[in-house]
Formats: C-alpha cells, sequence, structure tokens
C-alpha cells in the first residue's frame, strides 16, 4: 500500500490516519505552512514546524489545536515517524518526512531552493518516493540570484523619488512581501505597508527575521510629501482600487515567478515586472528531486504533465498526483 493517497478531502496517510494540507476539514491534518491554499480553518488537530506557529495562529486563530516539532524532531503516530525538514518556501515552511516498516516518503508543500534570510533554506530529504510540486515546471521558468532582482527594485525606488513620484509595489502580503523588505535598502526613503501586509511583518520579526521598519499606509494623506519618497508594498487586490488613490502620481510594478512572461506584465498593466518566485523555476525543481534519490516522484499542483514526462525521460517512475493546491501566487494573475 502507498504511503500516501489522494482522498476527496486531500493527502491521506492510511497507516497513520492523518492527511496532509488537506483541503476539507479532518480530524488530524499535517500541515507544511500556512498559505491560504495548505492550511485551512476546521481541522480538529493540527501538527505543524515550530517556526510556523505564530503564522498559523494568526491565519487560523489563536485557539487552534496546534501541535508544533522542531525541524528534524521525530513523532511516532501508529507505528508512522513523522518529521518537519525545511522546505525554503515562507517563515516556516517544511517538507514532511514519512517513515513506515522501511519505506520513506517526503511530501515537499511548496518550496524553493535559494535561501533568502527569511525561513530556514531548503534541505534535501533522502526518501524513496518524493511528492512535489510544479508551480513553475517549465523550462522557460529561470530565476535570476535574487540580488539582482533586489537591486533592481531599489534602482526603481531611487528613480521615482528623482522623478517625485510614489513607488507602489505589488506582491503577495505573506512571504513574498515580507522576503522583498529583508532585501532591500532601507536607505532609500521611508517604506510603507498595506494593512493586509503590516500584521504579518510583525509575525516575522517575533520570529526574529529582519523586516525594516514599515509605516502603515493608512495613516497617510495624498498631500503628504513623504509619500513621493517612499515605497509602498501592496498586495495586488489593492491595484486599482480607491485606496490607491492617496499615492498621487505614483509609479507601480509587480513581482512575481509569473512576471517571467510578457503577456502577464501587459495583462497587468503594470509600469514594471520583478521576477521573484517563492517557487523553485525549472532547474531547481529537477535539483531538488534529483538530491532525494528517489526513484519515484508524485508531481502535484502546476505544470504536471511536462514535469512528469521529463522525469520519466530520465528513467524515474513519475505520476501526476490529482490535488485541489492552487498557487500562492494566484493573487498576483486574478
Amino acid at each position: 500500500m502507498d504511503l500516501v493517497i489522494a482522498r476527496p478531502e486531500g493527502l491521506y496517510c492510511p497507516a497513520g490516519d492523518f492527511y496532509i494540507d488537506p483541503w476539507r476539514p479532518v480530524e488530524r491534518a499535517v500541515i507544511t505552512h500556512a498559505h491560504g491554499d495548505h492550511a485551512r480553518t476546521g481541522n480538529q488537530h493540527y501538527l505543524a514546524a515550530a517556526p510556523g506557529e505564530g503564522i498559523l495562529r494568526w491565519r487560523l486563530g489563536q485557539d487552534i489545536n496546534l501541535q508544533t516539532l522542531a525541524y528534524g524532531e521525530r513523532l511516532v503516530h501508529h507505528g508512522v515517524t513523522l518529521s518537519f525538514h525545511p522546505a525554503g518556501h515562507v517563515l516556516g515552511s517544511a517538507q514532511v518526512r514519512l517513515e513506515y516498516q522501511g519505506e520513506v516518503w517526503v511530501a515537499s508543500g511548496d518550496y524553493k531552493v535559494e535561501p533568502d534570510g527569511t525561513c530556514a533554506p531548503f534541505e534535501p530529504v533522502r526518501c524513496h518516493t518524493f511528492i512535489t510540486e510544479s508551480t513553475f515546471g517549465l523550462p522557460i521558468y529561470r530565476w535570476q540570484p535574487q540580488a539582482q532582482i533586489f537591486a533592481g527594485i531599489n534602482d526603481w525606488w531611487q528613480a521615482n523619488i528623482a522623478n517625485g513620484k510614489a513607488s507602489v509595489l505589488f506582491c503577495y502580503s505573506f512571504g513574498k512581501a515580507q522576503r522583498i523588505l529583508h532585501g532591500l535598502d532601507a536607505s532609500i526613503g521611508p517604506i510603507l505597508s498595506h494593512g493586509a501586509v503590516e500584521p504579518l511583518n510583525r509575525v516575522y520579526r517575533e520570529a526574529g527575521i529582519y523586516i525594516p521598519e514599515t509605516l502603515y499606509a493608512g495613516d497617510f494623506k495624498k498631500t503628504d510629501p513623504l509619500l513621493r519618497q517612499a515605497l509602498i508594498i501592496a498586495p495586488p487586490s489593492a491595484g486599482g482600487s480607491t485606496w490607491m488613490r492617496r499615492f498621487g502620481d505614483y509609479s507601480d510594478a509587480f513581482a512575481s515567478g509569473w512576471m517571467r512572461l510578457r503577456g502577464t506584465r501587459r495583462r497587468r498593466g503594470v509600469d514594471r515586472g520583478f521576477v521573484l518566485s517563492d517557487h523553485a523555476d525549472w532547474p531547481g525543481l529537477l535539483w531538488a528531486i534529483e538530491q532525494t534519490g528517489a526513484e519515484r516522484v508524485m508531481v502535484t499542483h502546476g505544470s504536471v504533465g511536462v514535469l512528469v514526462r521529463h522525469l520519466r525521460e530520465k528513467g524515474l517512475d513519475a505520476q501526476g498526483f490529482s490535488t485541489e493546491y492552487g498557487d500562492d501566487e494566484e493573487e498576483a494573475t486574478a
């Protein structure tokens, strides 16, 4: 019997009688990270990596029945040995290692392989079967080093100041926003954040992650001269809303892996697109899979067919896993 199977409620471990990132309420849910498509309300008991506790409680409620394990700490449940290992995706993100009767499976959740300083870096885990995402599972997706992207954002911000314009940068409010804030040159000017971003900045700071000082954008009026020097971090949903009027003459930009496609940049109608993703690119996916040593790979959400075909050509036993996971960057393209 497979150690993990797909059920209507989510990915299920029959031997351990628990689910991994279920999309319907269950009794026992093992959570890889706190993005909304992986961590949902209504479960009776949650198990997650300890660094993600603050985010999970903020998103799902302070009173959830949550048990945590440190990275690498082991728990045995119904004979299944379970442990969490860093996924490098966002604060608290983890891969779930399952061992039962000599068989080892790893469910990776979402992951990226370039360390960024806002979460524990990705750690390859040896296994027989690896469950991988494929959000950017096409050869066209190859990321530049993040230092180059941050330099580009800094240059864009400085140019806007020289032109007397505010700089509005749209990005996902959890994970992407904090990664950008961590990597920016905060000495350029004041940094403002949207009401959806500011509480998450506080959670990151409480976890010991460096996030520069940010001001709540809602406290500023259109006449405030400070805005013409400011960088404003906002979720994509703020674009085109009345909330934007307070910034007067501004330049806007979008940070997402989808900005790799020119058509997406045009549809968003922003001045600039910065290609920055919290998911592995094509080379990153292939490297991570190779590092596990897995002979069997289950591929979820994304360009499943392309990655499965490529892995089969490499001699691996690969197949798609049907799930209801989306992409935490979907908000960027909605």
